[in-house]
């Protein structure tokens, strides 16, 4: 078992860690709700769906303007404030629900905290982290949240089995309450973080030449990201009738396998490199995108539910992949600054993608099928495998 001190230079890392665990029981019970919430109460379908996840990635899309107006601010006060912002959406989704409007606004609240967070753990984690364990830190930080995680997932399977004879409002609005609960203990826990002596500035845009090539990476990444965490659990609830309590059972299992994933995925982008990592990553997901879209024309109705849920699981688990995205700015980046400016712009790029495959990808699927929407997802893959190849080669230190 890796221990902090083996990976982290600050022997007060073990705080954040544990902020970023409370933090991940809350994005559990939210997001092995979210899908069945939106389709059973307020009966979204599948174009709204695609609008619905519009609204949700601006802030990601905005994540660079954000920043900017809290440049003075450290980041571990960020942390604080992005607590704060979910936990006012938590806190709002409890008592909206049917007021469909309401509630999706506060989804996009608790949205903009949430993402307030991916940079700055990221950047916390590598800048705390021994020379040589850049890879190994960001997934223990990952792996901290992922833990966190499968709690939550699996407290909606607990709450919905152990209270069927409640009506589902009901269950969605506790599941929200108990959310926002470890929300609040979350943001204060982050109180006994220790504030960073050097202030880290942040600029507007990071946009550099030598970072061109993780832009485009980031670019098809959103694309792959959309189609899979909007459409994908969708998929399952209209097509194949999945209950709330089997998307929230999924969610966990690829939670509790991302807990040992992202460690591995850590060693191997340490070892391997980040070429390697993400050509494969690349190649996989053209794989995966065909079976999605396809499996009910090659499989029985029963097999085809199987194969498409562990495809589900297996794709998310290679969203920790990211590490090695991650790793490679890492490579190119002159201090904490630039490498925090750049991630949190990366993450805007992916997300401007992510805004337009949202609108698209619904209207795909509600015009022309499924098909049509997971074989544009593949088609991104294999665009995304050819541009990998021409990634440089890592530098032996």
């Amino acid at each position: 078992m890796i221990k902090p001190k083996q990976v982290f230079t600050d022997p007060h890392i073990k705080s954040f860690l544990f902020s970023m665990f409370i933090f991940g029981i809350a994005v559990g019970l939210y997001g092995g709700a979210l899908n069945n919430f939106l389709a059973e109460i307020l009966h979204i379908d599948r174009f709204e769906r695609g609008v619905v996840e519009f609204l949700r990635e601006l802030p990601g899309l905005l994540l660079f303007l954000m920043l900017a107006l809290l440049y003075r601010i450290p980041e571990n006060r960020i942390i604080r404030i992005a607590f704060f912002i979910s936990l006012l959406g938590m806190a709002g989704l409890a008592f909206a629900l049917e007021a469909r409007w309401a509630a999706v606004t506060l989804i996009v609240l608790w949205s903009t905290g949430e993402h307030l967070v991916m940079p700055i753990r990221q950047s916390i984690a590598i800048h705390n982290a021994l020379p040589g364990k850049e890879g190994v830190a960001m997934g223990l930080a990952r792996s901290a949240g992922n833990v966190g995680s499968v709690i939550g997932f699996y407290l909606v399977t607990v709450l919905f089995l152990g209270l069927g004879h409640v009506d589902s409002i009901s269950v969605f609005r506790l599941i929200f309450i108990i959310g926002a609960v470890f929300t609040f203990l979350a943001l204060l826990f982050t109180f006994r973080l220790k504030s960073s002596k050097a202030h880290v500035k942040r600029h507007r845009l990071m946009f550099k030449r030598k970072f061109s090539r993780y832009y485009i990476l980031e670019t098809f990444f959103g694309a792959r990201k959309q189609v899979f965490l909007t459409f994908a659990p969708y998929v399952l609830i209209l097509n194949y009738g999945a209950s709330t309590e089997f998307i929230a059972t999924l969610y966990g299992i690829f939670a509790l396998g991302n807990i040992f994933m992202n460690p591995v995925m850590g060693r191997l982008v340490d070892v391997l490199g980040y070429r390697k990592i993400l050509i494969l990553d690349s190649a996989l997901l053209i794989v995966l995108c065909l079976l999605y879209g396809y499996a009910h024309h090659l499989f029985s109705e029963q097999v085809a539910f199987i194969v498409v849920s562990v495809v589900f699981v297996f794709d998310a688990m290679l969203f920790s992949v990211g590490i090695a995205r991650a790793v490679y700015v890492r490579s190119l980046s002159k201090g904490q600054e630039e490498l925090t400016g750049t991630l949190s712009t990366g993450i805007s790029v992916n997300h401007l993608i992510s805004v337009v495959i949202a609108l698209l990808g619904g209207l795909l699927w509600e015009q022309l099928g499924m098909e049509i929407l997971f074989t544009s997802a593949a088609v991104f893959g294999l665009g995304g495998f050819v541009f990998t190849l021409s990634l440089p080669k890592p530098v032996k230190s």
